[in-house]
């Protein structure tokens, strides 16, 4: 992401004091109350600092505009999926195993959010952004990284670049399937999530393997 755009949705600065911080987390919190409530276009700064109970002039000391909060609470999100998704990846000793914990993962990623009006709210608000958007992107990217070097380790060569694209690929449509499935009745979003790894295990190694052989 270019510095234009971080200039527009990053902190415009970091908070060291721990009041500073404490008064940064006071503003996220509240941000994400009005978005569970209202959603991220109906936010005003304005009315996020009376929320916050502080001063306008701190809700912009440390966001130049409304992207930079969605921005930082998008990072929370990405960064707890991350770390899950890494701690799970960790030991993993076959490639049936990995496709069980990619399995795993969606579960917990539905189970997590599913009800999270916050991550609801926030995706939603990356999806009309284009800066906040490539957040998403990123975010698959590095997902799709911890998947590759954990099958690396496994059968280094089954890792070429059709199999990163193909891991790169499945990481972005499990993160939009998981929101469809947020946002429908909750036995059809079961039986969504039940065929989407009953396609990841068909195909997520298929080609790959058949090279291999």
């Amino acid at each position: 992401m270019g510095v234009e755009s971080m200039d527009r949705i990053g902190l415009r600065r970091k908070p060291k004091q721990e009041r500073s911080i404490q008064r940064l987390d006071v503003i996220l919190a509240a941000a994400a109350k009005i978005i569970a409530e209202k959603g991220v276009s109906a936010m005003r700064m304005t009315e996020l600092a009376v929320a916050a109970k502080v001063p306008i002039g701190s809700v912009y000391q440390y966001f130049p505009e409304k992207a930079a909060i969605v921005k930082a609470l998008f990072d929370q999100h990405a960064s707890a999926i991350q770390a899950k998704t890494a701690a799970m990846f960790a030991d993993v000793e076959t490639l049936d195993q990995a496709l069980d914990l990619v399995c795993d993962i969606i579960d917990w990623y539905y189970e997590s959010y599913h009800d999270d009006p916050v991550y609801l709210g926030v995706w939603m608000g990356t999806e009309t952004d284009q800066d906040l958007l490539q957040l998403n992107i990123e975010h698959s990217g590095r997902v799709a990284g911890i998947f590759h070097e954990a099958v690396r380790r496994l059968a280094p060569d089954l890792c070429d670049e059709e199999m990163y694209a193909r891991t790169y690929l499945f990481s972005h449509l499990i993160g939009a399937v998981i929101r469809l499935a947020a946002v429908s009745d909750k036995a059809l979003a079961r039986r969504m999530l039940d065929e989407w790894k009953r396609v990841i295990r068909a195909s997520l190694f298929a080609a790959t393997a058949k090279r291999a052989a």
